[in-house]
């Protein structure tokens, strides 16, 4: 995959369709590679006539870690957190917003439509706040605004969330099945396919994942504030999608969103979990396809 230097680091990427077409930058959540973004959904977008770009934020799969930075206890930190305390962190979610926006320089893209997952979907949002004139339209999926008051994750789910890294792909593999049982979502709605899972907990142990850089990528998340306000201000199409099930960032956190953004569109998926499920994928293609020839 190619790479770019970009906002003083090294940032991998990867595309799919032409670039004449018009942009979406998708950016994926804590921790997560690129290819969290599967192929599926990455070519079905391409199909409607979009340039898809995805990439590895700063501490994750391919792009420069920033291992200069000291990598401090992420519970210890989130507990903070969860007290009310400010966290100080080595970077904050405008750093990595501006490692976005200097992906899009470096490719030429003046404008893109922004669709970030979770973490990403902050980081999205960021984006759409510091740089308007750069985002053509915001999709936050399964994320949050930051404000304190909102559910905290489950007991299992913050299990994942701070769970040490497997040092082995067999563990890897076990590990990845146990979180997507806490954080996945109804399986009645959105089944649990132990083959699917364990492939792609394959793929992301041959990928690379970086639990330090995860950690601090959390730090970053949790030093950034509350950007209610800053959504409030936004003028742009927006859409917020967000599930019933999801045990990490409960449907309080996206219906805070949604409620943030001006004219903003929510859609909110019966049984969807913390998971980019290929069965949330028809949906998800829909409707930011929809979002996008807004503009």
């Amino acid at each position: 995959m190619p790479s770019v230097q970009a906002n003083g680091i090294s940032i991998e990427y990867q595309t799919h369709g032409q670039p004449e077409d018009p942009a979406i930058l998708l950016i994926m959540g804590l921790g997560g590679p690129l290819i969290l973004w599967e192929e599926p959904l990455c070519h079905a977008l391409a199909n409607q006539k979009f340039f898809v770009v995805r990439y590895d934020n700063r501490d994750s799969g391919h792009s420069t870690k920033m291992t200069a930075h000291p990598t401090p206890d992420g519970a210890e930190f989130a507990a903070r957190w969860l007290m009310g305390e400010e966290i100080e962190a080595s970077y904050t979610l405008s750093d990595m917003a501006r490692d976005g926006i200097a992906l899009l320089d470096a490719l030429g893209i003046e404008q893109a439509h922004v669709a970030g997952a979770s973490l990403g979907g902050m980081i999205a949002q960021t984006m759409a706040i510091e740089f308007p004139q750069r985002v053509s339209t915001l999709t936050s999926i399964m994320s949050s605004t930051g404000e304190r008051s909102l559910s905290k994750p489950s007991p299992e789910a913050m299990e994942v969330l701070l769970t040490p890294a497997a040092d082995t792909r067999e563990a890897a593999c076990v590990q990845h099945l146990a979180g997507n049982r806490a954080i996945g979502g109804d399986p009645n709605f959105f089944p649990y396919d132990e083959e699917r899972l364990i492939d792609r907990a394959s793929r992301l142990w041959d990928y690379g994942i970086e639990r330090a850089g995860t950690t601090r990528q959390l730090l970053a998340g949790l030093a950034s504030g509350d950007r209610t306000a800053g959504l409030a201000q936004l003028s742009l199409p927006a859409l917020v999608i967000h599930g019933t099930s999801d045990t990490l960032f409960g449907l309080d956190h996206g219906n805070a969103t949604f409620e943030a953004i001006p004219g903003a569109k929510r859609i909110f998926i019966e049984g969807f979990g913390h998971d980019l499920h290929p069965a949330s994928d028809k949906v998800i293609v829909r409707e930011i396809t929809a979002l996008c020839r807004t503009t």
